[in-house]
């Protein structure tokens, strides 16, 4: 993912001693990247065989995290966080860019909640003073495992005594660049509904990297609960596969898939995981297909009960619509892993 050229970035007034969790996904490259140009001291904790499917090797993770130490463990068990990511040394924050893989209820409670938890204990022992926390803005109004473990977290560091910036982004580029491919390949572009059921700010790993590590230096983002957008308006899926259809110089082609019927799904699926536990993920990943069709990701006003957009903070320069252009040109390469869905 493009960022900005170090030059550009004003190093850090203060630069901290920093152990981030969740290096290797797309955000987690993107907050180390952004933390080491700063002049920030970089420490990840990462599994020995990371990335989808366990591909990526230590030496890979090494290139990857250029200019941050690479410490190797287990974020799910206690001990290894203290001894293997800590390792008895003095650190100043603790970044964490974890996120279930999957968002069963299990994955979710071990790691959205669990391993973050753990973590903090952990840190706190190590002299932390600041937790910054990738969560995310559909935790604003849950319905699923992944949410209810996101929140629980969000709550323990609030009640911890650290200085906080829990931040909230709304969709990643990533997670709306999934039918690009086949609608270069000729095929309609998906709709749930009309296509004007949801909305969203969506926003850049690089622009996410880059706001995740300002907030160790921006004391108007200390103490707070921070919903972000990506810059510009408000876009719908309708307005991703027209913007989608004219990068490739094609009349727009959309085929509408009723939004009812994951509902449907995920609840036949629900009734059959009660004897299968397989059956029970899948019912909770079409629980998780169905809220992303149905809810936007923007501000939700707590009164009225509306989304706002209007409302919904933005930062950075890169937009979605840039790179689907260079997803086209074949600049740069979406790893959806786990959360592919086209």
């Amino acid at each position: 993912m493009p960022t900005a050229p170090a030059s550009t970035v004003t190093p850090s007034p203060r630069p901290r001693r920093v152990l981030l969790l969740g290096a290797t996904g797309t955000i987690g490259q993107a907050a180390v990247r952004a933390l080491v140009a700063r002049g920030h001291d970089v420490v990840c904790f990462v599994r020995p065989r990371a990335g989808t499917g366990g591909t990526l090797t230590p030496n890979d993770m090494a290139d990857l995290l250029a200019g941050a130490q690479v410490r190797f463990g287990d974020v799910t068990d206690a001990a290894s966080i203290a001894q293997d990511g800590f390792c008895g040394e003095r650190f100043d924050a603790l970044v964490s860019c974890l996120a279930s893989r999957t968002g069963v209820p299990r994955d979710a409670w071990a790691i959205d909640h669990g391993a973050n938890a753990a973590a903090l204990n952990a840190a706190r022992q190590a002299g932390v003073s600041h937790m910054v926390l990738l969560s995310a803005i559909c935790v604003q109004k849950p319905k699923l495992a992944f949410q209810h473990a996101k929140l629980a977290f969000e709550q323990e560091l609030i009640a911890s005594g650290l200085t906080y910036s829990i931040v909230r982004p709304t969709a990643f580029f990533k997670s709306l660049s999934g039918q690009v491919e086949r609608v270069r390949q000729g095929k309609p572009y998906l709709l749930f509904g009309d296509g004007e059921l949801t909305a969203c700010k969506p926003i850049s790993d690089g622009d996410l990297g880059a706001y995740l590590a300002d907030c160790l230096d921006e004391e108007s983002r200390w103490n707070q609960v921070l919903p972000i957008g990506g810059p510009g308006e408000a876009i719908t899926p309708r307005q991703q596969g027209e913007a989608l259809f004219a990068l490739l110089g094609r009349e727009p082609q959309f085929r509408a898939v009723p939004a009812g019927l994951i509902g449907f799904i995920r609840q036949a699926l629900a009734v059959l995981g009660h004897v299968s536990p397989k059956l029970a993920d899948k019912a909770e990943l079409a629980g998780i297909g169905h809220y992303y069709a149905t809810e936007s990701m923007l501000l939700l006003d707590p009164e009225t009960g509306q989304y706002d957009a209007g409302a919904t903070p933005s930062t950075g320069t890169e937009t979605l619509f840039e790179h689907y252009a260079r997803l086209i040109r074949g600049e740069v390469h979406d790893d959806r892993g786990d959360h592919a869905v086209f």
